[in-house]
């Protein structure tokens, strides 16, 4: 069994996971923040993650033999309208009294950090599971 390739998947899926708690963490940070218009407006992110795959010329090279599998994820921003209320006194309002508010849905981020919390940690107990096999294999191998 090739270690360093359940090492390197399980720190790419925990790194996918911090990438998903920074998201949620500023997309919850800028829900009340107001902005002149409906444009201006903070567009809440979300993450995207796909599997790393090694190109062709280095499947045969480094990358491929120490695990080159994994997880890669990127923040993109949702195309979601702004959230306008009606705050007539508000120094952003416009001239119907409308003041604009990203799209934020604080259910819908609080449940993508509870999975994050767990998905961390389920990436945590692998990692520590591989890491328990592999110590064990060294002490087979040193009797």
């Amino acid at each position: 069994m090739d270690y360093n390739a359940a090492f390197h998947i399980s720190a790419s899926g925990m790194a996918v996971e911090k990438l998903r708690l920074d998201v949620t963490a500023a997309n919850l940070a800028h829900m009340h923040t107001a902005a002149t218009s409906a444009a201006e407006a903070y567009q809440p992110l979300s993450v995207v993650a796909r599997e790393a795959r090694a190109s062709f010329g280095q499947q045969f090279g480094q990358l491929y033999a120490s695990g080159g599998s994994g997880v890669q994820a990127v923040a993109v921003p949702q195309a979601l309208a702004a959230r306008m209320a009606y705050e007539p006194g508000h120094p952003y309002a416009d001239a119907k009294g409308m003041v604009a508010y990203p799209a934020v849905n604080q259910t819908a981020e609080m449940v993508n950090l509870s999975t994050a919390l767990r998905s961390y940690e389920a990436n945590v107990v692998a990692m520590n599971a591989a890491r328990t096999m592999a110590a064990r294999a060294l002490d087979i191998g040193g009797q």
